[in-house]
């Protein structure tokens, strides 16, 4: 298949980008290196612009034949969107708007799959244990809303224009491959890899924000899922479009790790004690997220199979020996 993949020299875009490659799909590849590295994409086709440049993505998808979008591309940070919510409105909606223009405009010509990137941020405080998709969305930062509200145009473009999605609400992505891995440009703000840069460097000392949450242990909950599976649930998304097409569905793995949790396994798995300090919790920072994947199972006959352990030991393996 001719894929375009929005933000697809990022973290998670480039490890899907070169899976896909690896499979034998052509994969074109747009990024602006706000986030991203280019040289984690060598070897694909690659543009440098936004995804909001309406003209661009028109000349890409008409000049390639793309047959699927995959839209990764966005602002992510949750403490940033509280700092600057006009960033995160502007980027991750205005622009995603023009994308879905561009992308209607070529489905004049020819039909096209599209993959949107999305968050369990839009949940905002869960009232259940485990998040199921149909659950109220009540997203508490810019972020999460930004994200939120092109799902809902997404399904309101299939109602009216019928053009065709698919939403996967990613949870805590982590872990690296061989060559791939997470290493932002700007201040990073996730617990695995900084977990592990506090293993690499133990003089770090670690910080947790909230210790009075309504958990076991005081510290924020959360579900991680490797990126590798969450690679593979796109490929299967895209390979399988009939059967999952125009749904939702939630990529997690049924578990959440708190905090402290997480901190604990690198200790063991890695024979140190990471210093940590203790902060007040951050704005917008729901208590728990943990997905309910039973759809994502059913549908796609398939469910993630990485550890926690694998997320620790790839991330630290890829920024023990960074390639990019």
């Amino acid at each position: 298949m001719n894929i375009l993949i929005t933000g697809g020299a990022g973290y998670i875009g480039s490890i899907t980008s070169n899976k896909l490659n690896a499979l034998g799909h052509k994969v074109i590849v747009l990024d602006d290196l706000s986030e991203g590295k280019k040289e984690s994409v060598s070897k694909l086709t690659f543009y440098k612009g936004s995804y909001g440049d309406e003209k661009l993505i028109l000349d890409i998808l008409t000049s390639h034949n793309i047959d699927t979008v995959m839209h990764f591309g966005a602002s992510s940070n949750v403490k940033e969107s509280t700092l600057n919510p006009e960033l995160y409105y502007h980027n991750n909606v205005i622009n995603s708007l023009k994308l879905l223009k561009s992308c209607r405009e070529y489905r004049k010509i020819n039909p096209l799959k599209f993959i949107f990137s999305s968050t369990a941020a839009v949940y905002g405080e869960s009232e259940k244990e485990i998040i199921k998709e149909n659950q109220v969305q009540n997203p508490v930062n810019p972020y999460g809303r930004s994200k939120l509200m092109i799902e809902q145009a997404l399904k309101d473009y299939y109602k009216y224009y019928k053009e065709e999605y698919l939403i996967f609400r990613f949870f805590c992505v982590a872990g690296a491959t061989k060559n791939n891995g997470e290493s932002r440009q700007s201040k990073e703000t996730h617990l695995i890899p900084l977990t592990v840069e506090s293993v690499l460097n133990p003089k770090k000392v670690l910080n947790i924000y909230g210790n009075n949450f309504s958990t076991p242990d005081g510290s924020g909950v959360r579900d991680y899922i490797h990126v590798e599976d969450v690679a593979e649930a796109h490929v299967r998304g895209m390979l399988q479009w009939e059967s999952v097409k125009n749904s939702t569905y939630n990529i997690g793995t049924d578990r959440g790790y708190s905090v402290k949790e997480i901190i604990k396994k690198a200790n063991k798995i890695f024979n140190i004690k990471i210093d940590t300090q203790i902060h007040p919790q951050r704005p917008g920072d729901p208590q728990k997220l943990i997905a309910c994947n039973k759809n994502l199972k059913d549908k796609f006959k398939w469910e993630p199979k990485k550890t926690i352990e694998d997320m620790l030991l790839t991330a630290y393996q890829w920024r023990k020996n960074p390639k990019y």
